[in-house]
């Protein structure tokens, strides 16, 4: 982690597909995965982030990160795509969003009060 949190991200890469290759403990090897994704969306690379973001959720489905993570990336993605694909690109991150919201309910807040606004989710 110290190369990830150093900018070193070829480094960082490189050392998690190792512990990836060595670490068995599937809740491990979700944060491990859930790293990568983060590598890989800091790089602009959407598509692999959620890959890993994927990845790391069938091992360990209580991250709420990478949900939140995959929502942002989802949400980003409308505004740098097309129009008329948008509003499935915003139910997707609404999705994503509100399984991050039910694992953390205190957390969240922006995605909450977009969600309230763009009419996908009732909070009580």
């Amino acid at each position: 982690m110290l190369a990830q949190s150093e900018g070193n991200y070829a480094e960082a890469l490189q050392n998690y597909y190792e512990a990836t290759r060595l670490e068995i403990d599937p809740y491990d090897r979700s944060y491990i995965l859930y790293n990568i994704g983060l590598i890989h969306t800091s790089n602009g690379e959407h598509t692999k982030a959620l890959e890993y973001y994927f990845r790391a959720l069938e091992r360990n489905p209580f991250l709420p990160q990478a949900f939140n993570n995959m929502a942002v990336i989802c949400h980003y993605a409308i505004l740098q795509g097309d129009s008329e694909i948008a509003e499935a690109w915003f139910d997707q991150a609404a999705e994503y969003w509100k399984q991050a919201i039910a694992l953390t309910p205190g957390n969240y807040i922006e995605a909450q009060n977009w969600l309230k606004i763009t009419k996908r989710f009732e909070f009580e």
